[in-house]
């Protein structure tokens, strides 16, 4: 999973990447376009899950589910026309899945705001305005394009159809995000190749400072709202008090996140929010040299998910041996669940389950 982390430039989007990172790889200062390429890290996925399968097994090394975060250069209004800095940043968000927008909800007047005043909502439409009018170049080509092959192939009508349906949303300001589909099989060809980025699931991240992390403030409570208008979800975080967390040793981090009356931080509601929205779930394989989490799509059988191990899982698979993990972690051991029956040997056509223990046999 790529998560990309855009909003207006001095938003707090660096240091919270540093706080989200465990890095400093981000540079962060006091003013616009401090970041200038977009810094990526690989973030490990916490789950305790994992870590009671390792009690158990004692392997040699413990592998977590990774998210890739990427720090992208603050834009700014006319940035699908070339401002600021640009396209280029708009075409790094293209690669992401999903979006993490970060929108300023405190005040302070020794941090500058590039519009002068604090508006959470104006600075949302500020950058969704952009990443519209970006999705809008990107389809009025590829309309064009196929107007132009359904001269031989009248087949692609239904596509030009919906395409310019969904233009017209886009030119309303609409997001593609909430663009109802007339037919869902033409939604991969309209939005993908290269990706629409409006389209993809967004995470609004409200930075609050340390005193916000309470009761919601007015700032917070608006950003809410428009998620929800727009089927999306918020979490509010503090990149300060995040980065500060992140200084600490694991055992204290928990006393530091209680002492602000929080349950979790901030890349743990960020991962979360991110597995919900993109359907996402975690299987995992274990033994004495490696126990390790998987990531893949909710719905996915066997075969499918034998392929993030390797694609040549998938081309030869011939069963699954599986065990739930309440039962795993009951029991014991591998031993004891398959002498209780409850290891269970699955065909192609089994759907895998968030926390399946899974070994597969394969043969190419």
């Amino acid at each position: 999973m790529e998560i990309g982390i855009v909003g207006l430039p001095n938003v707090g989007k660096s240091t919270l990447f540093n706080a989200l990172t465990k890095t400093q790889n981000a540079e962060s200062a006091n003013y616009p376009f401090c970041t200038i390429e977009p810094n990526k890290a690989v973030v490990p996925v916490p789950d305790a899950r994992v870590d009671k399968i390792a009690e158990i097994v004692n392997p040699k090394r413990v592998l977590y589910s990774t998210v890739d975060f990427v720090d992208i250069a603050g834009l700014v209004k006319g940035a699908s026309q070339g401002e600021g800095l640009g396209n280029q940043f708009l075409e790094n968000i293209r690669q992401t899945e999903a979006i993490l927008h970060v929108v300023r909800c405190f005040d302070n007047g020794d941090i500058v705001h590039v519009d002068s005043t604090i508006d959470p909502i104006r600075d949302i439409e500020t950058i969704e305005t952009e990443l519209i009018l970006a999705d809008l170049q990107l389809l009025e080509r590829k309309v064009e394009r196929l107007k132009k092959q359904s001269k031989g192939d009248k087949s692609l009508l239904p596509m030009i159809e919906e395409g310019q349906k969904l233009l017209d949303h886009l030119g309303a300001g609409q997001l593609a995000l909430t663009f109802a589909f007339s037919n869902e099989d033409l939604r991969e060809g309209l939005l993908n190749n290269p990706g629409m980025i409006s389209a993809k699931p967004v995470i609004y991240c409200a930075n609050v400072d340390e005193d916000g992390l309470g009761e919601d403030n007015a700032y917070v409570q608006a950003v809410r709202d428009y998620a929800e208008k727009h089927n999306s979800v918020t979490v509010k975080v503090s990149a300060q008090v995040e980065q500060e967390l992140a200084a600490l040793e694991p055992e204290e981090q928990a006393e530091f996140l209680e002492s602000y009356g929080v349950g979790e931080s901030g890349m743990e509601q960020v991962i979360r929010k991110g597995f919900e929205l993109l359907g996402l779930q975690s299987y995992f394989t274990q033994g004495v040299q490696e126990v390790r989490a998987w990531t893949i799509h909710k719905g996915w059988k066997a075969p499918k998910a034998a392929s993030v191990i390797h694609n040549d899982f998938e081309k030869g698979f011939i069963r699954a041996e599986v065990i739930a993990y309440e039962d795993f972690i009951a029991h014991g051991s591998e031993a004891k669940c398959r002498e209780k029956g409850l290891l269970r040997s699955e065909g192609k056509d089994y759907v895998v389950r968030d926390g399946d223990i899974i070994h597969f046999l394969f043969n190419v």
